[in-house]
C-alpha cells in the first residue's frame, strides 16, 4: 500500500551532499594528519582500520538501541566482500607508492568504464549514448585537472589493475547485496565493518611498514595527532554510510561520477586552504568536469523517464485518456453524436 511506505530518512540530495561534504572533509583532515608538514602519520592502511573500527562501534550501538534492525546475510558473503574491499584499499595504496601520481589518477579514472562493463556483464545493465558521452566528458575534465607526469612499472601496473578491479567489484556488490537481502545501507555497513576493521587492524601495520618502512609502534602520538585521528574516524563514519546509501539508491557508475566531482572540490579547497597551485589547465578541466556532471544528471533523469511505465487508472486506461460516456454514466445509454443513433 502506498500509504504504508515510509519516506526515506535522508533525501537523494541529502545523500549526495553527505557523501561530498564528508569525503572532502575527510581528505582535508587526512592531508593535515598524514602530510610531512602536518603530523606525518604515514599509516594509511592502519588508519582505515581505525575508521572501520569506529564505524563498527556506531553500528553496534545502533543495533543495541533498536535504531536499526539486523538482517541475516551469510557470513561467507560478508567475508568475501571484506576480502575484496580490503584488497581494494591495499591495492590503491600500493599503486600510489609504486606508480607516479599521474598514472594513479589515470587508474582511478579507468574505474568508470570498468564499472560500466562489470554492471553490463553482471547485471545486464545498459547505458544510453547520452550517459556514456557525459561520463566521457567528466573523465576527460578530471584527467585534464589531475594527470601530469605518467610513469609506470610492471609491479605498479599489476597493483593498479587489482585495485581498479576490486574497487569496482566492491561498489557493485554493495548495491547487489542491498537488493538481494532487502537490507538497508547502514545495516549492511554494520555487518561488513567489523570484519574489515579486524583484518585491517591486524594486517594494516605490516602493509604500512612495507609501504614506508616505518613502524606504528615508533610513532610519537601527540595531542594534535590524536585529535585528527579521532576527527578522521568520525568523518569516515559519515563517508562510509553515505557511500552505501548512494550506491544502494543509485548505481556504482553514478557513485564514480560523483567521486570525480569530489576531486574537483578537493582541488579547489587545496588551493584555498593549502596554497596549492591552480593553473589555467586545472580551471578548464574543472569546468569541463562540472559541465559533464550536469549533462550526466540530465541524461540519467531522461533515461529514468523513458524507462518509467506509463501510469494507468483503475480502469486500465492511460491517465488523461478520455473515458467513454458509457463507462462514465452507468445505466444511461451512450449516444453517437455523429449520427444521433442511440446505442446500448
Amino acid at each position: 500500500m502506498e500509504a504504508e511506505k515510509k519516506p526515506p530518512a535522508v533525501s537523494d540530495v541529502g545523500a549526495w551532499a553527505m557523501n561530498v561534504v564528508s569525503s572532502v572533509s575527510l581528505i582535508m583532515a587526512n592531508k593535515q594528519l598524514m602530510s610531512s608538514s602536518g603530523y606525518a602519520f604515514a599509516f594509511a592502511t592502519t588508519l582505515t582500520g581505525f575508521h572501520f573500527t569506529v564505524t563498527a562501534l556506531v553500528g553496534w550501538i545502533s543495533n543495541a538501541t533498536g535504531y536499526s534492525v539486523s538482517k541475516h546475510v551469510p557470513l561467507w558473503e560478508l567475508v568475501w566482500f571484506s576480502l575484496v574491499a580490503n584488497t581494494s584499499i591495499t591495492g590503491m595504496n600500493l599503486s600510489l607508492m609504486l606508480n607516479s601520481v599521474g598514472f594513479y589518477q589515470i587508474s582511478k579514472l579507468s574505474m568508470i568504464p570498468v564499472v560500466c562493463l562489470m554492471e553490463w556483464v553482471l547485471n545486464s545493465k545498459h547505458y544510453t549514448t547520452k550517459v556514456i558521452s557525459a561520463v566521457i566528458v567528466v573523465a576527460a575534465g578530471v584527467g585534464i585537472c589531475t594527470v601530469t607526469d605518467v610513469e609506470v612499472n610492471a609491479k605498479g601496473f599489476i597493483c593498479a589493475c587489482v585495485a581498479v578491479f576490486c574497487t569496482s567489484l566492491q561498489q557493485i556488490t554493495i548495491g547487489s547485496f542491498q537488493k538481494k537481502y532487502n537490507i538497508g545501507s547502514f545495516e549492511l555497513l554494520s555487518k561488513t565493518a567489523p570484519i574489515q576493521a579486524l583484518s585491517l587492524i591486524i594486517l594494516g601495520p605490516f602493509v604500512d611498514y612495507y609501504l614506508n618502512g616505518r613502524s606504528l609502534l615508533n610513532y610519537p602520538f601527540s595531542g594534535g595527532a590524536t585529535f585528527f585521528i579521532l576527527l578522521s574516524c568520525s568523518l569516515a563514519v559519515f563517508c562510509n554510510m553515505s557511500q552505501y546509501l548512494c550506491i544502494g539508491r543509485f548505481s556504482a557508475t553514478s557513485f564514480q561520477v560523483l567521486g570525480h566531482m569530489k576531486t574537483v572540490c578537493v582541488l579547489i579547497l587545496g588551493w584555498i586552504l593549502f596554497d596549492s597551485a591552480l593553473t589555467v589547465k586545472n580551471i578548464l578541466g574543472m569546468l569541463l568536469a562540472v559541465m559533464g556532471m550536469v549533462v550526466y544528471s540530465w541524461a540519467v533523469e531522461a533515461e529514468k523517464k523513458a524507462a518509467a511505465p506509463i501510469p494507468r487508472n483503475k480502469g486500465g486506461m492511460l491517465d488523461g485518456e478520455d473515458v467513454p460516456l458509457k463507462a462514465r454514466v452507468s445505466g444511461v445509454p451512450a449516444v453517437d453524436l455523429e449520427d444521433g443513433d442511440v446505442k446500448g
